[in-house]
């Protein structure tokens, strides 16, 4: 079996914490390090260790013989500094395609064992078809007038592009991601865009859907969640990665920025909420039915919220994909 990839922005994070660990325990400040190694940038060490720049092995190999580690746990911290400065399998292949706004994304979700994702009111990323994509950042033009004019719609391009080739994460050969999606029937509203992009889209949700990785699950309007009168606060999305010593990570999408979720405490009051969204939503078979029948409802521009007539959550069967517990 070949290894399983690693998310680069990941492991980051971890050689980040490993190489502080050692630190701290041979006894050393960062001034002290910086001096003795003989590094030109006082910054150096603290991106190092709060993964925030891609490192060189050389550099790493330096901090270990600095600290004096042992040889099982020198070969542990070099293999992660070459995960975290690696672009391995599908995201070399589409590495170019990627812009400065993808790339986070990508290198987060390269390495993902699983992804979760609530969406209240915009279809995820990884699910939009290219027509939904485009008007979704034609909608925010006038909020980045960043560029100038003859570069906007290459510009727009390319962010459609990137967003595209992340994409390839769902369906590629070698050890897909598993991919969990609720979705609020809101996704589906009339502000959403064109009656023709939105019936493309429900067929694309509808193909990814059957896929053996994804699962992807309608949470109709007005059904209560956790029994009772809880509203998720925002959408959000969880990450876990194959190595169980690479924390599980989660991020909120903001307009500028994202705000990235690392706590532990935190990550597992969110996956609390994810699974009570799965137990309200509609199980993975029904969203099926209730995609196909939107998708025929809409070929004339109708927008009915109600294509099919669902069972009430009493009357379903078992769920699927519930969130994995690692």
């Amino acid at each position: 079996m070949p290894a399983p990839q690693q998310s680069p922005i990941r492991r980051r994070g971890r050689l980040g914490s490993e190489l502080r660990q050692l630190r701290e325990a041979a006894g050393l400040t960062g001034d002290q390090v910086i001096e003795r190694i003989g590094w030109n940038s006082a910054s150096k060490l603290s991106r190092l260790e709060n993964g925030r720049s891609k490192p060189e092995v050389q550099d790493v190999v330096a901090l270990l013989d600095l600290y004096g580690a042992d040889p099982a746990k020198r070969d542990e911290v070099v293999m992660i500094a070459r995960d975290a400065g690696d672009l391995k399998g599908w995201l070399r292949s589409y590495a170019s395609k990627m812009t400065d706004a993808q790339m986070p994304y990508a290198e987060l979700e390269a390495g993902c064992a699983e992804i979760w994702e609530f969406s209240p009111i915009v279809v995820p990323g990884l699910l939009q078809t290219a027509d939904y994509t485009r008007i979704r950042l034609e909608s925010t033009q006038p909020l980045n007038q960043a560029h100038p004019p003859k570069r906007e719609l290459a510009a727009l391009e390319a962010e459609v592009s990137a967003r595209t080739s992340r994409q390839m994460l769902l369906t590629r050969e070698e050890e897909p991601a598993l991919y969990h999606a609720v979705l609020d029937e809101a996704v589906f509203g009339v502000r959403a865009g064109p009656p023709n992009v939105l019936q493309s889209q429900i067929r694309r949700l509808r193909t990814l859907a059957e896929l053996p990785n994804v699962t992807i699950q309608l949470l109709l309007r007005d059904t209560p969640v956790n029994g009772g009168w809880y509203l998720p606060h925002t959408g959000f999305s969880l990450y876990r990665f194959p190595d169980p010593n690479d924390p599980e990570a989660g991020s909120i999408e903001g307009l500028d920025s994202n705000l990235a979720i690392d706590d532990e405490k935190e990550i597992k009051r969110y996956k609390m909420v994810f699974g009570w969204l799965q137990a309200a939503a509609l199980s993975a078979e029904d969203t099926i039915r209730w995609l196909a029948e939107a998708a025929l409802t809409r070929t004339n521009g109708s927008h009915d919220s109600h294509p099919g007539v669902p069972k009430p959550p009493s009357q379903r069967g078992p769920r699927t994909g519930r969130l994995t517990e690692p």
